[in-house]
């Protein structure tokens, strides 16, 4: 028998929608790929602890470290502690240094388990950035920490450095002294406006062309000390100019939610690794997926990954920077997580509407791994908005 539910829809009533899905089975041990493929994990709230969820939010380290092995299992390596995560967004610093440590720990136990940390200024607030000693300051504190518990970083984009320099050489100077001091390989962080609003102007220039100039300055400058770049700038072309300007041995890394899967394919003779939140949420198909493209099979990877494409660039739609309430949503529906809430009430940034669509897309994605739990989740979330 079908499942089926009735959904609000964009003209403001509802109608019956019928799953059509099939669940995505697991591997029975963590495959291999041909790509690095970096999952950005968010992390779970404790609803029952919240005293203050915007200010100090609760979070539930079991459920979010019970995630992380999730990803494991299925052959990610995690980007920890990124805007994925809430950074700047309802996570602050002393909440990812210990998302750090308990992940770093973790991972120690588990036979393959890998992970970078992002690595960046938040605990300096914009507006209290005077200076671009400030901003270093601040790098050397973070990083200083992720390598002193045996991490390696990702340098994520800074507001405050955003805020304070006046030139590329200002970015030139800041990368140019944590790259000197870090002990790993780094990978560097270009997160587009779209993510977050106070990057506006990264790189020195709100024109493409002069902040890829900038960056690959810095790159080439450093090429001891950058292991990649990943750049979430949802522009396939931009990313492409990018990949094709790199140095030689220096890895792309696609943070592209809306074109991953081309990008990650390639063109025949380029192609991009992967750091993307999208993976959180449809984790078991970008395995299944990875896992085809790594043994030769792409029309397997094409008919996989995909599907998936429609169901990221609707929970990345504009808000962009919103997109962790999809993430989380689905993290719901799936049974990885017993409520649907987010550090700072975050759940909030988006319409029941949205969740409606997202609901459809997944199943028609094969994302959803439960279907009937997914059914009676949803059932429960319209409820609350007087749907039947």
């Amino acid at each position: 028998m079908s499942l089926s539910l009735n959904l609000p829809n964009a003209a403001g009533s509802t109608e019956e929608y019928r799953l059509v899905g099939t669940p995505v089975g697991r591997p029975s041990a963590p495959p291999k790929f041909n790509r690095i493929a970096y999952a950005a994990a968010h992390v779970v709230s404790d609803p029952r602890k919240e005293v203050d969820p915007w200010g100090r939010p609760a979070i539930d380290w079991d459920a979010t470290i019970a995630f992380r092995r999730h990803l494991w299992g299925l052959g990610f390596k995690i980007a920890e502690a990124m805007d994925t995560s809430q950074r700047g967004m309802g996570l602050n610093w002393a909440g990812a240094q210990e998302l750090i440590r308990r992940s770093l720990d973790e991972s120690r136990s588990i036979t393959g388990a890998d992970l970078a940390c992002g690595a960046g200024t938040d605990h300096l607030t914009a507006t209290d950035a005077r200076s671009i000693d400030d901003v270093i300051k601040a790098y050397e504190t973070q990083i200083e920490f992720v390598e002193k518990n045996g991490g390696r970083a990702i340098m994520m984009a800074s507001r405050a450095l955003a805020r304070v320099a006046s030139s590329a050489d200002d970015y030139a100077k800041v990368y140019g002294r944590i790259l000197s001091q870090a002990k790993d390989k780094v990978v560097l962080h270009w997160l587009g406006d779209m993510f977050d609003p106070n990057l506006a102007g990264y790189w020195g220039s709100p024109q493409f062309g002069p902040a890829l100039e900038c960056v690959l300055r810095i790159i080439n400058e450093n090429k001891e000390k950058v292991e990649g770049i990943k750049i979430s700038l949802l522009d396939n072309a931009k990313e492409v100019e990018l990949r094709n300007g790199l140095p030689e041995g220096i890895l792309c890394f696609t943070g592209d939610d809306f074109n991953y899967a081309e990008l990650i394919e390639g063109d025949g003779n380029r192609y991009s690794h992967a750091l993307l939140g999208i993976f959180d949420a449809v984790a078991p198909s970008a395995s299944m997926a990875l896992a085809s493209l790594a043994v030769g099979d792409a029309a397997t990877f094409r008919s996989v990954i995909e599907p998936t494409v429609p169901l990221s660039r609707k929970i990345f739609e504009a808000p962009t920077q919103y997109y962790k309430a999809g993430v989380v949503f689905l993290a719901w529906l799936n049974g990885h997580q017993n409520h649907f809430s987010l550090p700072a009430g975050m759940q909030s940034a988006r319409g029941i509407n949205h969740y409606a669509d997202i609901f459809r897309l997944a199943d028609k994605a094969n994302v959803l791994d439960k279907p009937e739990l997914a059914v009676t989740r949803m059932k429960h979330l319209v409820g609350v908005f007087g749907i039947d």
